[in-house]
C-alpha cells in the first residue's frame, strides 16, 4: 500500500509541475537584436462594489437658547450640520433619535431638570422653514439620490418647549444618521 501513495504523490507533482509551465510559457516572450521587441499580452481586472460616504460638517450642534418670546411661540429654530454624501450608486440617508428621551441634568438645585423630554421635542427638515417632522426612534427618511460626487443639504431644526415642563437645566439628544445604498 505505501508504494503505491507514494507513485500517486510524485504523479501528483509532476502534473502540478506541468501545469505550471505551460501556464508560464503563455505570459513569456523573447526577443533577440535590436530593434526587435516582444509583447506579452495581459489584462487587469477589478470589481467595484458599492461605495457611499457621509461627511459632516459638524458632529455637535448647540441648539439656539430658548428665550421668553420661544417659550410662548412654543419653539425656536436653529441650522444644524451640512450634510454632504458621495456615492457611486443610489442611495437614501436616514435620520432618527437614538433614544426616545433626551438626557437631561440638573443646573438648579430647586428645579430638576425634566428628563423625560421626549425626543419628538425635536422636530428636523432640509429646509430652513419647514415642515419640519418630529424625531422618533424609527428611521425617517432624510434625502436621497443617484451617484454623486458630492449631494450636500443643510440639516434645520426646531425645538419645541413648554413654560410647565422645560425646567432649567443642559439637555442633549443623540442622533443617528444611516446612509444606505440599496
Amino acid at each position: 500500500m505505501r508504494r503505491i501513495q507514494a507513485g500517486l504523490v510524485v504523479i501528483a507533482m509532476a502534473a502540478a509541475t506541468g501545469l505550471s509551465t505551460a501556464a508560464n510559457a503563455q505570459t513569456q516572450c523573447t526577443a533577440s537584436g535590436a530593434p526587435d521587441n516582444c509583447q506579452v499580452p495581459g489584462t487587469a481586472s477589478m470589481t467595484a462594489g458599492r461605495v457611499v460616504m457621509l461627511q459632516m460638517s459638524d458632529g455637535t450642534t448647540s441648539l439656539t437658547a430658548p428665550t421668553p418670546a420661544d417659550f410662548d411661540a412654543g419653539f425656536n429654530s436653529s441650522a444644524g450640520p451640512t450634510l454632504t454624501v458621495s456615492a457611486n450608486a443610489a442611495w437614501n440617508l436616514q435620520i432618527r433619535a437614538a433614544t426616545p428621551s433626551w438626557t437631561a441634568t440638573n443646573t438648579a438645585a430647586d428645579a430638576p431638570a425634566w428628563t423625560a423630554k421626549p425626543a419628538g421635542d425635536l422636530r428636523w427638515s432640509i429646509a430652513p422653514n419647514g415642515p419640519f417632522a418630529s424625531l422618533t426612534t424609527s428611521d425617517a427618511n432624510l434625502f436621497g439620490g443617484s451617484a454623486t460626487a458630492a449631494a450636500a443639504t443643510t440639516l434645520y431644526f426646531q425645538t419645541l418647549y413648554d413654560w410647565a415642563n422645560d425646567t432649567p437645566g443642559n439637555y442633549s439628544l443623540a442622533i443617528v444618521l444611516t446612509l444606505t445604498s440599496p
